[in-house]
């Protein structure tokens, strides 16, 4: 291990987490180390003019030293009083001259010697004023130092190993010692190293293999390997199949749960297996067994095991036990929903024969279905979902009884579940198949414990469902149990329960008109009702607006009517190889960017999109309204690409309303129009002609008053799919999210 290694692990460790650094931090431990430091001076002998040059430079390095911090107006500070760190000062200088002078004394020291221990010194006070400046090393730590380098100094002098004082001091003072020149050959060096890495890795079990990576060989790898093992299986299963000496060390490891995770690191197929991998070294599983499910990868028979595994796991959970690789086994079980079945039965939307369209959960049970939805929850069509996936849930229960599910499932994603309920219309039909009680007491749980989650998902579920729930009797058992749940967190003095709840009961209250509550007021969040044409405007008081299209089989349709809107004497259109701008003759200058919806299958949709982003950074024009046109399948191709500037964004395709969280990550404070369910071109084309002529006649977007205008003018025919729109200010997990941010970040600030 050299001393470049040992410098860089040392800023390694001490910027991961300096606060755990106790050893000898305090000011106690400073003066303690102090008192046993000699204070009577020794005369220094003579010095030959050759080693002249290496006492000036101790010397300096103690100026140097007495002079830290000084770019700050202080010197060194240990105390906080400036007499007694000077008088600490002084007594080190002495300790330090002390040392010179028995280097110069010794009469068993050889020339070489001298020159050797010398260099040693300067080079352990040099080691403290870069740890020092580098935010390594504090002042308490440099009496410390002195005396580890004292230790270290007679236990080289006696030919012994210096691994006992590696083994007593801190990882920083550690450093130091292992890269000085004059212990470098000492017999414990190469232990003393081993023996640092290993403190390094105590210190940030989550890097131990980081470290690892850099010291294959060291002498406590097989059990960091182990201890890796159980902290992070993926972790340690992606470094196994690395063909590097870390790599290599793991596969050697003698140990049952290593030795499965580096088996399958070295298979091909090893990460079909590994979602199992908590069973397979509970011998619950062998690989012999699951091999001939992964042989198809269209296998119903391994979807229908992730979902067996899934619904023990969320026993063991339930009882506090933690299964390994259960995000992974989650994440396949995601992956595998969408892949084998919710894209089929989508993309048969259209299909009327319903056994057609839903053959292939034709031999799937009442868990295997319920995964389904809740797996799939940002894919799943509307109909895919409610003509499709849960009706034959209960269709193929014994008793088909809602409590009766959740309880075979352990409860398993009950929130969610109830949220997609809610957000497609079957919330009451689901809580009808159960007991009242059991009904009352599921929806109170659905709106209790959210603080206790690490993230807001169950508080935004919660949000989302309260907008899409319409009986009152749901609506008053969930406002009194946000509201129990807000005087408990109170009571308790929890800060986060006491900022969800409070967020989501003003948010809630507010839906009732007569309560008369400004949710943007209330709240300190931008306003959620209108949208100001001024907030709009660039600099040169001109709206930007951009709709991303795509070449699917409906783009010529709706983008022939999307043109036709503005083929009058309001605007004008200039076409270009790639895009239209379409710009307004009268009114308020707006000019809207649409790409041409060009052949999907050679991505020439992608392409001009591409170039039209690039045009407009090119000409500082920030797009502050957005419009994404095409299936659903295309809006993660829009996210991606989703300027930041966007104020406005209009999701025109099927279950957009999925995706609201993702386009608060690029806009925080947008107003998003989304659908809950399938989108249609005649009702996109009816928001973007009242938006724009809003805009253009000056006026502000008023939500409630334009919603009012597009019902008014969609046919009957779509009114039904109209209702499936959700506007801005009823988009209350959105309204929710940029609350908690607003709050959040002024009670930080604060």
């Amino acid at each position: 291990m050299g001393g470049n290694d040992c410098l860089g692990l040392n800023a390694f460790i001490f910027a991961m987490d300096m606060k755990r650094t106790k050893i000898y931090s305090t000011v106690t431990a400073f003066l303690l180390v102090i008192s046993s430091f000699g204070q009577k001076s020794i005369e220094m002998p003579p010095v030959p003019a050759v080693r002249q040059m290496h006492h000036q430079l101790i010397l300096n390095s103690l100026n140097s030293i007495e002079k830290l911090g000084a770019s700050s107006g202080t010197h060194l500070a240990v105390s906080g009083n400036a007499e007694l760190d000077q008088q600490i000062i002084t007594i080190l200088r002495i300790h330090i001259n002390n040392l010179r002078a028995e280097i110069e004394k010794n009469p068993d020291f050889s020339d070489n010697d001298k020159f050797k221990w010398l260099r040693g010194v300067n080079e352990m006070l040099q080691g403290y004023i870069t740890g020092y400046k580098s935010k390594t090393l504090n002042a308490a730590q440099l009496p410390v130092l002195v005396k580890a380098y004292e230790d270290a100094m007679q236990t080289e002098l006696s030919r012994q190993s210096i691994l006992p004082i590696i083994e007593s001091n801190s990882p920083e003072v550690d450093n130091i010692l292992l890269d000085n020149f004059a212990l470098k050959d000492n017999p414990g060096i190469a232990k003393a190293g081993d023996y640092l890495v290993l403190k390094a890795c105590q210190r940030n079990p989550e890097d131990i293999l980081k470290i690892l990576s850099r010291y294959p060989n060291n002498r406590f790898a097989d059990s960091l390997i182990i201890q890796a093992a159980f902290r992070d299986q993926e972790e340690l299963y992606n470094y196994a199949a690395a063909p590097t000496a870390l790599g290599r060390r793991i596969q050697s490891v003698n140990h049952p749960l290593v030795k499965i995770i580096g088996r399958l690191a070295l298979t091909k197929t090893g990460r079909m297996y590994f979602p199992f991998l908590d069973e397979l070294y509970h011998n619950r599983l062998s690989i012999d067994s699951i091999t001939p499910l992964i042989t198809d990868e269209s296998s119903e028979d391994y979807y229908k095991l992730l979902v067996r595994t899934r619904i023990s796991y969320a026993d063991r959970m339930h009882h506090g036990d933690t299964p390994m690789a259960a995000q992974v086994l989650t994440n396949k079980l995601q992956a595998k929903a969408v892949e084998l079945y919710i894209n089929e039965i989508n993309a048969l939307h259209d299909e009327p024969n319903e056994n057609i369209r839903f053959r292939k959960l034709a031999t799937l049970g009442p868990e295997e279905l319920f995964y389904l939805a809740v797996m799939g929850e940002e894919e799943i069509y509307t109909s895919s979902f409610v003509v499709g996936v849960y009706p034959r849930i209960f269709q193929r229960m014994k008793e088909p009884r809602s409590d009766s599910l959740l309880g075979m499932l352990h409860n398993d994603y009950y929130k969610k579940f109830i949220k997609i309920c809610a957000a497609y219309n079957t919330l009451d039909n689901f809580l009808s198949r159960m007991d009242k009680t059991a009904a009352e007491n599921l929806m109170r749980s659905f709106v209790s414990g959210l603080e206790t989650n690490a993230t807001l998902e169950d508080a935004v579920d919660v949000a989302d469902s309260y907008a899409s729930i319409y009986n009152k009797e749901i609506r008053k058992l969930i406002d009194d149990q946000i509201q129990q749940n807000l005087a408990e967190s109170k009571r308790t003095h929890n800060q986060r329960g006491e900022l969800i709840y409070n967020l989501l009961n003003t948010i809630f209250l507010s839906m009732d008109p007569a309560n008369k509550i400004n949710v943007s007021a209330r709240l300190g969040i931008d306003p959620i009702y209108t949208m100001p044409r001024k907030s709009l405007e660039n600099a040169s008081g001109r709206i930007i607006i951009q709709q991303f299209s795509y070449g699917d089989k409906d783009a010529k349709t709706y983008f022939s009517a999307f043109m036709s809107r503005f083929n009058n004497a309001n605007w004008h259109i200039l076409r270009k190889p790639q895009w239209v701008e379409i710009s307004s003759a009268r009114g308020t200058p707006i000019t809207i960017y649409a790409n041409l919806p060009l052949d999907e299958t050679q991505e020439l949709d992608i392409e001009a999109q591409d170039s039209l982003i690039a045009y407009l950074k090119e000409k500082g024009l920030a797009p502050m309204i957005v419009i994404h046109r095409g299936h659903s399948y295309y809006l993660q191709e829009t996210i991606n690409r989703l300027p930041s500037s966007a104020k406005v964004v209009l999701l025109g395709s099927c279950g957009g309303y999925q995706k609201l969280n993702d386009i608060l990550q690029i806009c925080p404070s947008a107003h998003i129009i989304s659908s809950k369910q399938v989108a249609a071109g005649v009702v996109n084309q009816s928001l973007i002609d009242a938006i724009t002529e809003r805009l253009r006649s000056g006026k502000d977007l008023n939500w409630e008053e334009l919603w009012h205008t597009v019902s008014s003018r969609v046919g009957a025919g779509y009114r039904d799919k109209f209702e499936d729109y959700i506007p801005p200010n009823r988009n209350l997990g959105a309204i929710f999210i940029m609350a908690y941010e607003k709050a959040w970040h002024r009670k930080n600030a604060g």
